[in-house]
């Protein structure tokens, strides 16, 4: 899955345990007309990828929906849900393509004035 938006945070890599567990997160803001705040978790060598990036640029993160069950030592069964994620890429506005020439001002087009009702059209629509 995928997801677009605003970074509005990123935080700082936290290690846990004596295995040395990586954990990173990022606060994302999606651009839509009622926006959500998204917590991605970024897990080991995944953490690195945030290095590149900075508040406020847009992205394109590469999701996993995780959940997993817990039970407490009462015996109550909970629920957990967290977003990771395992590539991020800056959006980019759409650059005009280099080959292609410039389209010329309006101003450029002049309408014909010698059109007669009468005159052969060999467009076939």
């Amino acid at each position: 899955m995928e997801v677009q938006g605003t970074i509005k945070k990123i935080e700082s890599t936290k290690t846990f345990g004596n295995n040395g567990f990586r954990k990173r997160e990022l606060v994302l803001t999606t651009d839509e007309q009622y926006p959500q705040f998204l917590l991605i978790e970024f897990v080991q060598d995944k953490t690195d990828l945030l290095d590149a990036y900075q508040v406020g640029q847009q992205v394109k993160v590469s999701i996993n929906l995780r959940g997993r069950e817990w039970t407490s030592p009462q015996g109550e069964t909970k629920y957990f849900n967290s977003i990771q994620g395992w590539r991020i890429e800056a959006m980019q506005a759409a650059q005009p393509d280099a080959n292609m020439p410039p389209v010329p001002p309006m101003e450029a087009f002049e309408p014909a004035d010698d059109l007669k009702e009468e005159d052969y059209d060999d467009l076939p629509f």
